[in-house]
Protein backbone atom coordinates (compact mmCIF):
# COMPACT_ATOMS: atom_id res chain seq x y z
CA UNK A 1 0.00 0.00 0.00
CA UNK A 2 1.81 3.65 -0.98
CA UNK A 3 -0.07 6.56 0.97
CA UNK A 4 1.47 10.13 -0.05
CA UNK A 5 3.26 12.07 2.99
CA UNK A 6 0.65 14.41 4.57
CA UNK A 7 -1.91 11.22 4.57
CA UNK A 8 1.41 9.17 6.30
CA UNK A 9 1.52 12.46 9.05
CA UNK A 10 -1.98 12.19 9.58
CA UNK A 11 -2.03 8.40 10.12
CA UNK A 12 1.04 8.55 12.18
CA UNK A 13 -0.09 11.31 14.32
CA UNK A 14 -3.25 9.96 15.41
CA UNK A 15 -1.04 6.51 15.79
CA UNK A 16 0.70 8.26 19.13
CA UNK A 17 -2.66 8.29 20.52
CA UNK A 18 -3.61 5.13 20.13
CA UNK A 19 -3.14 2.47 23.13
CA UNK A 20 -0.72 -0.16 21.99
CA UNK A 21 -2.98 -3.03 22.94
CA UNK A 22 -5.75 -1.22 20.47
CA UNK A 23 -2.56 -1.52 17.87
CA UNK A 24 -2.52 -4.99 18.27
CA UNK A 25 -6.13 -6.01 16.97
CA UNK A 26 -7.13 -6.05 13.61
CA UNK A 27 -4.98 -7.54 10.59
CA UNK A 28 -1.96 -6.11 9.40
CA UNK A 29 -1.16 -4.76 6.20
CA UNK A 30 2.34 -2.86 5.13
CA UNK A 31 2.75 0.48 4.16
CA UNK A 32 5.56 1.69 2.07
CA UNK A 33 6.94 5.14 1.89
CA UNK A 34 7.94 6.23 -2.07
CA UNK A 35 11.62 6.34 -2.89
CA UNK A 36 12.76 5.06 0.49
CA UNK A 37 13.29 1.34 1.40
CA UNK A 38 11.49 -1.25 3.53
CA UNK A 39 8.19 -1.10 5.36
CA UNK A 40 6.19 -0.69 8.15
CA UNK A 41 3.28 -2.69 9.71
CA UNK A 42 -0.64 -0.64 9.58
CA UNK A 43 -2.90 -2.02 11.88
CA UNK A 44 -6.65 -1.65 10.84
CA UNK A 45 -9.14 -0.56 13.72
CA UNK A 46 -12.65 0.34 13.28
CA UNK A 47 -12.10 0.86 9.07
CA UNK A 48 -8.99 3.51 9.82
CA UNK A 49 -5.44 2.51 9.24
CA UNK A 50 -2.78 3.42 11.65
CA UNK A 51 1.28 2.99 11.98
CA UNK A 52 3.34 3.36 14.71
CA UNK A 53 5.09 6.76 14.51
CA UNK A 54 8.48 5.64 15.49
CA UNK A 55 8.39 2.61 12.95
CA UNK A 56 7.58 5.30 10.45
CA UNK A 57 10.20 7.89 11.23
CA UNK A 58 12.88 4.71 11.30
CA UNK A 59 11.48 3.62 7.55
CA UNK A 60 12.34 7.02 6.66
CA UNK A 61 15.42 8.00 8.08
CA UNK A 62 13.52 10.76 9.95
CA UNK A 63 13.03 11.95 13.45
CA UNK A 64 10.19 12.72 15.62
CA UNK A 65 9.68 15.84 18.52
CA UNK A 66 7.26 16.38 20.85
CA UNK A 67 6.40 20.32 21.79
CA UNK A 68 3.48 20.40 24.16
CA UNK A 69 0.87 18.61 22.44
CA UNK A 70 2.23 19.18 19.26
CA UNK A 71 4.16 16.28 17.47
CA UNK A 72 6.06 17.00 14.33
CA UNK A 73 7.52 14.20 12.07
CA UNK A 74 10.32 14.79 10.02
CA UNK A 75 11.28 13.25 6.93
CA UNK A 76 13.95 13.65 4.78
CA UNK A 77 13.67 13.80 0.84
CA UNK A 78 14.35 10.35 -0.72
CA UNK A 79 17.75 10.39 -2.28
CA UNK A 80 17.89 10.65 -6.57
CA UNK A 81 19.63 7.09 -6.13
CA UNK A 82 16.29 5.89 -3.93
CA UNK A 83 13.89 7.26 -6.59
CA UNK A 84 15.68 5.67 -9.71
CA UNK A 85 15.38 2.61 -8.62
CA UNK A 86 11.69 2.71 -7.84
CA UNK A 87 11.20 3.98 -11.20
CA UNK A 88 13.55 1.47 -13.20
CA UNK A 89 10.98 -0.96 -10.77
CA UNK A 90 7.96 0.47 -12.02
CA UNK A 91 8.91 0.25 -15.76
CA UNK A 92 9.79 -3.94 -15.03
CA UNK A 93 5.86 -3.76 -14.49
CA UNK A 94 2.85 -3.47 -17.16
CA UNK A 95 0.75 -0.24 -17.03
CA UNK A 96 -2.19 -0.51 -16.25
CA UNK A 97 -3.37 1.22 -19.57
CA UNK A 98 -1.30 -1.26 -21.91
CA UNK A 99 -2.77 -4.33 -19.75
CA UNK A 100 -6.50 -3.11 -20.72
CA UNK A 101 -5.63 -2.61 -24.35
CA UNK A 102 -3.40 -5.83 -24.28
CA UNK A 103 -6.87 -7.83 -22.60
CA UNK A 104 -9.34 -5.86 -25.13
CA UNK A 105 -7.02 -7.09 -28.15
CA UNK A 106 -6.73 -11.03 -26.93
CA UNK A 107 -10.38 -11.08 -26.57
CA UNK A 108 -11.59 -9.87 -30.02
CA UNK A 109 -8.53 -12.56 -31.58
CA UNK A 110 -9.99 -15.16 -29.62
CA UNK A 111 -13.26 -14.50 -30.87
CA UNK A 112 -12.13 -14.20 -34.59
CA UNK A 113 -10.31 -17.14 -34.16
CA UNK A 114 -13.73 -18.75 -33.00
CA UNK A 115 -15.57 -17.58 -35.93
CA UNK A 116 -12.75 -19.34 -37.95
CA UNK A 117 -13.04 -22.69 -35.81
CA UNK A 118 -16.76 -22.53 -36.06
CA UNK A 119 -16.75 -22.16 -39.83
CA UNK A 120 -14.55 -24.85 -40.87
CA UNK A 121 -16.32 -27.75 -38.21
CA UNK A 122 -19.35 -26.73 -39.17
CA UNK A 123 -18.44 -26.69 -42.62
CA UNK A 124 -19.83 -23.26 -43.46
CA UNK A 125 -18.13 -21.26 -46.16
CA UNK A 126 -15.60 -19.76 -45.11
CA UNK A 127 -16.17 -15.73 -46.54
CA UNK A 128 -14.19 -12.89 -46.07
CA UNK A 129 -17.45 -11.22 -45.43
CA UNK A 130 -18.10 -13.09 -42.72
CA UNK A 131 -14.12 -12.80 -41.07
CA UNK A 132 -13.65 -9.49 -42.39
CA UNK A 133 -14.87 -7.49 -39.03
CA UNK A 134 -13.02 -9.67 -36.61
CA UNK A 135 -9.53 -8.91 -38.37
CA UNK A 136 -10.67 -5.25 -38.55
CA UNK A 137 -11.62 -4.80 -34.99
CA UNK A 138 -8.36 -6.76 -34.22
CA UNK A 139 -6.19 -4.48 -36.01
CA UNK A 140 -7.91 -1.76 -34.70
CA UNK A 141 -7.00 -2.81 -31.12
CA UNK A 142 -3.39 -4.02 -31.74
CA UNK A 143 -2.83 -0.22 -32.82
CA UNK A 144 -4.37 1.15 -29.09
CA UNK A 145 -2.04 -1.39 -27.71
CA UNK A 146 1.43 -0.43 -29.03
CA UNK A 147 0.06 3.21 -28.64
CA UNK A 148 -0.43 2.36 -24.83
CA UNK A 149 3.04 0.75 -24.12
CA UNK A 150 4.95 3.41 -22.21
CA UNK A 151 6.95 1.23 -19.61
CA UNK A 152 9.98 -0.76 -20.73
CA UNK A 153 7.22 -4.44 -19.97
CA UNK A 154 4.79 -2.94 -22.20
CA UNK A 155 7.57 -2.07 -25.38
CA UNK A 156 8.97 -5.20 -25.35
CA UNK A 157 5.17 -7.16 -24.66
CA UNK A 158 4.01 -5.41 -27.34
CA UNK A 159 6.00 -7.60 -30.44
CA UNK A 160 4.79 -10.28 -28.91
CA UNK A 161 1.24 -9.27 -29.11
CA UNK A 162 1.55 -8.51 -32.58
CA UNK A 163 2.64 -11.49 -33.49
CA UNK A 164 -0.05 -13.27 -32.26
CA UNK A 165 -2.25 -10.98 -34.61
CA UNK A 166 0.03 -11.87 -37.44
CA UNK A 167 -0.44 -15.51 -36.71
CA UNK A 168 -3.62 -15.06 -36.43
CA UNK A 169 -4.41 -13.00 -39.57
CA UNK A 170 -1.81 -15.83 -41.74
CA UNK A 171 -4.38 -18.63 -40.14
CA UNK A 172 -7.33 -16.84 -41.71
CA UNK A 173 -5.58 -15.86 -44.91
CA UNK A 174 -4.78 -19.79 -45.50
CA UNK A 175 -8.13 -20.75 -44.73
CA UNK A 176 -9.81 -18.14 -47.05
CA UNK A 177 -7.27 -18.68 -49.71
CA UNK A 178 -8.24 -22.50 -49.18
CA UNK A 179 -12.26 -21.97 -49.54
CA UNK A 180 -11.79 -20.46 -52.23
CA UNK A 181 -9.93 -22.94 -54.27
CA UNK A 182 -11.27 -26.35 -52.50
CA UNK A 183 -15.54 -26.96 -52.20
CA UNK A 184 -14.36 -29.34 -49.28
CA UNK A 185 -12.14 -28.48 -46.07
CA UNK A 186 -11.93 -31.40 -43.62
CA UNK A 187 -13.42 -30.04 -40.24
CA UNK A 188 -10.63 -31.26 -38.21
CA UNK A 189 -8.10 -29.53 -40.26
CA UNK A 190 -7.28 -27.14 -37.43
CA UNK A 191 -6.56 -29.72 -34.94
CA UNK A 192 -3.39 -30.48 -36.72
CA UNK A 193 -2.65 -27.47 -38.09
CA UNK A 194 0.77 -26.12 -36.92
CA UNK A 195 0.39 -22.37 -37.23
CA UNK A 196 -3.32 -22.68 -35.80
CA UNK A 197 -0.84 -25.03 -32.39
CA UNK A 198 1.46 -22.29 -32.45
CA UNK A 199 -1.41 -19.43 -32.59
CA UNK A 200 -2.59 -21.21 -29.22
CA UNK A 201 0.61 -21.30 -27.56
CA UNK A 202 1.23 -18.00 -28.33
CA UNK A 203 -1.88 -17.13 -27.09
CA UNK A 204 -1.44 -19.08 -23.63
CA UNK A 205 2.42 -17.52 -22.90
CA UNK A 206 0.74 -14.05 -23.28
CA UNK A 207 -2.47 -14.63 -20.96
CA UNK A 208 0.00 -16.22 -18.29
CA UNK A 209 2.91 -13.03 -18.67
CA UNK A 210 -0.70 -10.48 -18.74
CA UNK A 211 -1.91 -12.38 -15.80
CA UNK A 212 1.24 -12.14 -13.83
CA UNK A 213 1.70 -8.35 -14.38
CA UNK A 214 5.48 -8.31 -15.89
CA UNK A 215 7.68 -9.08 -18.88
CA UNK A 216 8.80 -12.60 -19.28
CA UNK A 217 10.77 -13.98 -22.27
CA UNK A 218 9.27 -16.68 -24.34
CA UNK A 219 9.60 -18.20 -27.49
CA UNK A 220 6.14 -19.30 -27.96
CA UNK A 221 5.21 -16.42 -30.17
CA UNK A 222 8.21 -16.39 -32.50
Amino acid sequence: MRVNLRRVCALAILAVTMPLVALSQGPIKSLVLSGYKGSVPVKQIDGKDYVEIDALAQLGNGSVSFNGEQVTLTLPAPSAQAAETEKQASDENFSRGFLRAWIEEMGTIREWHTALETAVRSQTPIRLSRLGSYQSQAATSLQLVQVAATTKADRRAAPLVSDEYQKMKQLNDAYLSQAASVSYINPDSLTDDPLNQSLNRCGQALESMAASGQFSDTSACR
